[in-house]
């Protein structure tokens, strides 16, 4: 097949997931054109199936905003004219399922028919897309969809919840590498971040407000009173500036580290002991399962799609939002007693590969084949 995906070239867990889900498909034979504004965050590989096409939105003074929508929806119908796509794939509801319905409108009238599929990822159906200004696009567009899917049964539930969709909406659970994200000694380099043995704590994310990345603190700063422990904070975003202050006025920014955007997470992953995920909400939590994948346990909210994924009293635990006294409590727990803390890792391991790439490819695969012989 020749399989069109459209995403955020970021470091979000949309982004991440189409460019590992294009990866494994390339890797299986598969033609994949990767569609965006600029090269993708994990497309660091060299493949004779792997292609990348870039958006430029031309800058003119009259745009106060450039029209990103429609320059997108005109590369689409290039793409699929001149490389003969078979299906698009689209990540991330804002806008890129407006932008192919667009771009399949235009290219009817060339008598050329091309599918797209919406896969739902989180933010755009809980937070922007309930937006005044954005939901009725976001629901005409996902209806217009060939195909939905969403990345957990809680997403599914929310899209139903808060949208007209007519439509029956798949879930195909987020995946990841198990070749990738192993357990590995890496002992040396642990040697380095926790010198006389410290427990190693790690959050990643995008630091917007709804990651609640303060919560990680205060709970470090609670942590560090009876467990010798580090702390690195890996990502970037508009509150990083309140975490490093809040960590200067807790004095535990001698133990705490934070790192930016990373791209080798699982080095980080296999040295870390313990991973915090405080968020308001989380459509899955990605960065959660790759963590697992390393065996790491994982302390995180009861919300939204983490609770299919971290299961409390093996795999972690489950804490509601803003609690941070149970959640240091319960870090202290694993964190003071090592055959408790290894058996919680065994655990991690052991769930994450029910969500091995291997087994979701399958499924895609399946529904383009699906798609693409009834379009």
């Amino acid at each position: 097949m020749k399989i069109g995906i459209v995403l955020y070239p970021t470091f979000g867990g949309s982004g991440v997931m189409a460019t590992e889900l294009g990866l494994g498909l390339a890797e299986k034979g598969h033609e994949v054109h990767f569609i965006t504004y600029q090269e993708p965050a994990r497309l660091n590989v060299f493949s004779p199936n792997i292609y990348y096409h870039e958006v430029s939105v031309p800058q003119y003074p009259l745009f106060e905003y450039p029209p990103y929508e429609t320059a997108l929806a005109s590369t689409l119908v290039n793409v699929v004219k001149h490389k003969k796509l078979d299906i698009l794939h689209v990540h991330y509801a804002i806008p890129h399922a407006s932008s192919a319905y667009l771009a399949q409108q235009m290219l009817k009238a060339e008598n050329i028919h091309i599918p797209f599929i919406t896969t739902l990822h989180g933010t755009d159906i809980t937070l922007v897309g309930k937006d005044s200004s954005y939901r009725s696009v976001v629901t005409f567009s996902i209806n217009q969809s060939n195909a939905i899917t969403a990345v957990s049964e809680n997403l599914k539930l929310e899209t139903y919840k808060f949208f007209d969709v007519h439509k029956e909406i798949e879930v195909i659970h987020n995946f990841v590498d198990l070749e990738r994200f192993k357990k590995n000694d890496l002992t040396d380099f642990k040697k380095q971040i926790a010198p006389k043995g410290e427990k190693i704590i790690t959050h990643v994310s995008n630091f917007r407000p709804v990651k609640r990345i303060q919560d990680v603190v205060h709970a470090f700063a609670k942590i560090q009173e009876r467990v010798p422990a580090k702390l690195l904070m890996v990502g970037d975003g508009p509150d990083r500036q309140l975490a490093e202050e809040l960590c200067r006025k807790l004095g535990t920014c001698k133990h705490t580290r934070f790192l930016g955007k990373q791209e080798k997470m699982e080095d980080i992953f296999n040295i870390s002991d313990l991973f915090i995920l405080p968020s308001t909400y989380e459509s899955f939590g990605l960065a959660a399962l790759e963590a697992m994948a390393c065996g790491v346990p994982v302390i995180s909210t009861n919300t939204g799609g983490l609770p299919e994924i971290n299961l409390n009293g093996s795999t972690g635990f489950l804490t509601e939002i803003g609690d941070i006294e149970t959640m240091s409590e319960k870090s202290i727990y694993l964190l003071g007693n090592d055959k408790v803390l290894n058996e919680f890792k065994e655990n991690a391991m052991e769930h994450a590969k029910k969500f091995s790439l291997k087994d979701i490819l399958p499924k895609y695969e399946s529904l383009y084949l699906n798609v693409i012989n009834n379009k």
